[in-house]
């Protein structure tokens, strides 16, 4: 029984937390696919000399399907957020970089971002939070269980 509980505790906080992530970029004009995808483009930046990505590498550390990706990718390349530019190595791939627009509107939203982060995690010590972070580790490794057939 308290497998059952502790799993519907999560799946509340899984929704609660969809929810309040939902309320909070809705305000930047966002959805939680186009500032996944954002975000990851601008740490590439920082980490990958500036290095743009292609949609495949977007679309696995985003954890959605291709498809959902170029969906992604064509909403934000009509709001002038990202670019596609040819591949510097393969001509039948291309790369995906923020323009100064995006940046633009993630230097703006960041700040505002990281305290709305930093006050959810308030609660927790560092060690909760290393703690938590394994613990969600372990649930992860068990998802096949009810997953797969």
């Amino acid at each position: 029984m308290s497998a059952i509980q502790t799993c519907i505790g999560m799946l509340h906080l899984a929704h609660e937390l969809t929810g309040a992530y939902d309320a909070h970029l809705s305000r930047h004009g966002l959805s939680m696919g186009r500032f996944v995808v954002l975000i990851r483009l601008f740490s590439a930046e920082d980490s990958e000399a500036g290095r743009g990505l292609t949609p495949a590498e977007l679309a696995e550390s985003s954890c959605v399907s291709r498809a959902t990706m170029t969906g992604l990718l064509d909403t934000l390349e009509k709001d002038e957020l990202i670019s596609r530019q040819d591949h510097p190595e393969d001509r039948r791939m291309y790369t995906v970089r923020l323009t100064a627009k995006g940046r633009k509107l993630l230097d703006g939203m960041l700040p505002d971002h990281y305290r709305r982060i930093s006050a959810l995690m308030a609660p927790l010590s560092e060690t909760e939070r290393t703690t938590l972070q394994e613990l969600m580790h372990k649930v992860t490794s068990g998802i096949p269980a009810l997953r797969d057939p």
